[in-house]
């Protein structure tokens, strides 16, 4: 991620903070859901505003990034690749969808927690199971060989 990329997706979280929310919550022992509630209330894990880096990436690079900003946003970025800035929503209490290039792109959420995100892509006829972390600050993108 560029040092430009980094700053840019800093302020989007930072500038959303205040606005109306689109709440994504998955709970934990059946605590209720509540707009406005935090990772460290009532057992209700926060979908959004946080960096969630994927896990399962392959050929040994760092995994690309999905950021779920309350607004409705979703920052999708990588070290490889430039970033993109998607429409996402929540469909119900375990499906979201996002927009790319005009494709609406339906995800589970199979298991959520506070670090972990496991996240069901629908991708053409099949599905795709998708790991994530909480990503780890600071971060810098390592060197990308030529």
């Amino acid at each position: 991620m560029t040092t430009k990329t980094a700053v840019l997706a800093l302020l989007a979280m930072w500038g959303v903070g205040a606005c109306a929310t689109l709440p994504a919550f998955a709970e934990d022992a059946k605590a209720p859901t509540q707009a406005g509630t935090s990772d460290d209330t009532d057992g209700v894990v926060r979908l959004t505003d946080k960096v969630w880096v994927r896990a399962d990436a392959a050929n040994d690079l760092p995994g690309p990034m999905h950021v779920f900003l309350s607004d409705g946003t979703m920052v999708t970025d990588s070290c490889w690749e430039t970033y993109r800035l998607s429409q996402w929503k929540v469909v119900d209490e375990r499906n979201l969808s996002w927009n790319e290039d005009g494709i609406d792109i339906a995800a589970e959420i199979l298991k959520m927690s506070h670090d972990e995100l496991v996240l069901s892509v629908k991708l053409g006829k099949g599905a795709e199971e998708q790991r994530f972390v909480q990503a780890e600050v600071p971060y810098l993108c390592p060197d990308m060989p030529r």
